[in-house]
């Protein structure tokens, strides 16, 4: 992946952390990805005091790509303070899986950088897409 393009994802994740809306857990999360038209796609995590009702970063940058008309996941990166490299959590691996597959690159990144790269096949491995769905009869 293009360093240019790592850029432009970690400027926008970062921007979109610092929006985040997280006073329970003080855990800020960014995301962002680039659509296959190229174009750039940001969310931030949104805590609810209804823990359950709180929306994460990924999917918030999924709901502004389809909100835009995209339908194709280029690349995400994740951008999060932890001690280990922060990865999107198993429902929006699920939601990435939607419009993505195997092969998106999932970037991991903290404020000093890029830690880790991923794939979404690795991170879902043997996943369940809409492609599943296609091949039932309706």
């Amino acid at each position: 992946m293009a360093e240019d393009l790592i850029e432009r994802l970690l400027s926008a994740a970062g921007t979109a952390r610092d929006n985040a809306h997280a006073p329970y857990s003080g855990f800020r999360v960014g995301a962002a990805l680039i659509d296959d038209l190229g174009r750039l796609h940001a969310g931030c995590n949104v805590e609810n005091a209804a823990y359950p009702q709180g929306v994460c970063a990924e999917a918030g940058a999924l709901s502004a790509m389809v909100l835009a008309g995209g339908r194709h996941v280029a690349a995400l990166l994740v951008l999060a303070d932890g001690p280990r490299p922060v990865t999107p959590c198993g429902g929006c691996r699920q939601k990435l899986r939607e419009f993505a597959d195997d092969a998106l690159p999932v970037l991991a990144a903290d404020s000093s950088g890029l830690r880790r790269r991923y794939t979404l096949g690795e991170l879902l491995p043997e996943s369940f897409g809409p492609e599943d769905l296609a091949m039932v009869k309706r």
